[in-house]
């Protein structure tokens, strides 16, 4: 299923951004009576409730190594935002256009199209610390203090489209259920858009600096992006449209930047692979995708580029040139042997060529030098049951769930590793927590009811299986009495 992009758009301009007039003052403001309105408990729960709509509509990318990248440059920037007061959650969405949004909650989307449209990853950053800010900055809490009911009526309301939406990809009822949501302060919420957007400049360019990135970017990529728009609104990026950018601003955040070191920076590794890695994803064809590698090859100003090298391997194993695709892995692994995706991309190589012992061998030495990475052991894991070895995959996912927070991929892949290696039980309980991830408790409940149905379970099992299960219709009877009170108190 696949939804229009404007459900994103909608999201950034009707729920994120409401925003509250800032004062006049370079001081952010950290606190504000809106809390006793919208909770950040109740933020986190409709964050939750966004982002699971989006996942389960399949507009979340879930490719492991892009996955890991947002998360690992969204927490360096996240860390010189806030004191844990936030936890964040950062994702990419599967969207040519070039935009990104903060959901309530510290959720934070950024589209594969912008993050094409970028040149460097502190322009990328740049964006992101933007996003965060409106989080930090309690720019929905203060805007619905702001309206009171008729906010949090709209809010509820938008809620309601986006997930119906999501569960019926019609963007006409989404569209028209948030424009009437909207209808009664549209115009106040123009008017804060601008306040709220020079606060997160603001804030966000010294998150930019305090990180170690270069703070004139952001300002730099705004610029670029107000350049290339036409005369028509209809034509501008869409991340213009839902963070309107004035002459004004664009130069505000130039002089704050100017203010502020401006390290030397070079792109990471993962930028460059996340870039190449999102265009074979996103190419209508493996050839297109290798046309435009090759034409960077081309580029003086792309030599050294890791990510054109790694974007034609990729292209060569979709061509099923595997030969050819191992030679590349090979060298670039040889020539950056601390970059984790040249491993995974010579194992896969030499699986395709049939050459089992030495790319499960190139697997077992990368997880002794990669502990625990979560690209890594999926792509192994996937390996290993794709080779009829579902008992070692199980293994080796189990010990990476006990030790890292799992995402909706890792859970799926070891039930279906426990499934094959013949553990039903086991594979049971993993679909429950899976279902748990996406936000129905109901069929968690009835996965580990089927879980504890299995003949033969040891007493460990038993007690794990009853406990969570408890833990489930605990917090469902909880969740159904705060709803019947909530609703007898609307009466």
């Amino acid at each position: 299923m696949r939804l229009r992009r404007s459900i994103l758009a909608l999201v950034a301009s009707g729920l994120v951004i409401n925003p509250l007039p800032a004062a006049n003052s370079d001081l952010p403001d950290i606190g504000s009576p809106g809390d006793t309105v919208l909770s950040r408990d109740l933020e986190l729960q409709i964050g939750r409730s966004i982002y699971r709509s989006l996942v389960n509509a399949d507009r979340v990318i879930s490719d492991p190594e892009i996955q890991e990248y947002a998360q690992d440059i969204g927490q360096k920037l996240a860390i010189h935002a806030q004191d844990g007061d936030f936890q964040f959650n950062f994702f990419v969405v599967d969207d040519s256009a070039i935009n990104a949004f903060a959901l309530p909650g510290g959720y934070i989307g950024v589209h594969s199209g912008l993050i094409l449209a970028t040149k460097s990853e502190s322009e990328l950053a740049g964006v992101i610390a933007h996003e965060i800010s409106h989080v930090t900055q309690r720019h929905i809490s203060r805007a619905v203090y702001a309206n009171q009911r008729n906010s949090i009526l709209s809010m509820a309301a938008m809620l309601g489209a986006i997930l119906l939406g999501a569960a019926s990809g019609s963007s006409d009822a989404i569209t028209g259920a948030i424009a009437t949501a909207q209808g009664v302060a549209a115009q106040q919420q123009i008017n804060f858009t601008r306040a709220n957007e020079y606060e997160a400049d603001r804030v966000g360019v010294g998150v930019l600096a305090a990180a170690g990135f270069d703070p004139q970017a952001m300002p730099s990529f705004f610029e670029t992006l107000a350049r290339q728009s036409g005369p028509l609104e209809s034509q501008a990026p869409e991340f213009l449209r839902t963070h309107p950018v004035t002459v004004n601003r664009i130069a505000e955040t130039r002089e704050r930047a100017a203010s502020l070191p401006r390290p030397e920076v070079d792109d990471t590794a993962g930028y460059s692979l996340t870039k190449a890695r999102i265009r074979v994803l996103s190419s209508p064809t493996p050839q297109k995708a290798l046309e435009f590698f090759l034409g960077e090859q081309q580029d003086p100003k792309s030599i050294g580029n890791l990510g054109t090298d790694y974007g034609i391997a990729l292209v060569r194993m979709q061509l099923g040139e595997y030969g050819v695709a191992r030679d590349l892995f090979r060298n670039l692994r040889a020539a950056h042997p601390g970059v984790i995706p040249f491993h995974t991309g010579l194992a896969n190589a030499e699986l395709a060529l049939g050459n089992k012992a030495p790319a499960f061998l190139i697997y077992d030495q990368a997880m002794t030098l990669f502990p625990r990475n979560v690209p890594l052991t999926v792509h192994y894991a996937e390996a290993l049951m794709a080779n009829g070895n579902p008992q070692k995959a199980h293994s080796i996912l189990l010990d990476l769930l006990n030790n890292v927070p799992p995402t909706a991929q890792q859970v799926r892949l070891i039930a279906l590793a426990a499934s094959a290696a013949g553990d039903t039980a086991e594979a049971h309980y993993y679909m429950a927590e899976l279902h748990l991830i996406k936000g129905d408790a109901t069929m968690a409940a009835d996965q580990l009811r089927l879980a504890l149905s299995i003949p033969g379970l040891n007493s460990v099992q038993k007690a794990r299986f009853s406990a969570r299960l408890d833990q489930i219709m605990e917090w469902v009877q909880k969740e159904q009495r705060a709803k019947r009170a909530s609703d007898g108190n609307a009466q």
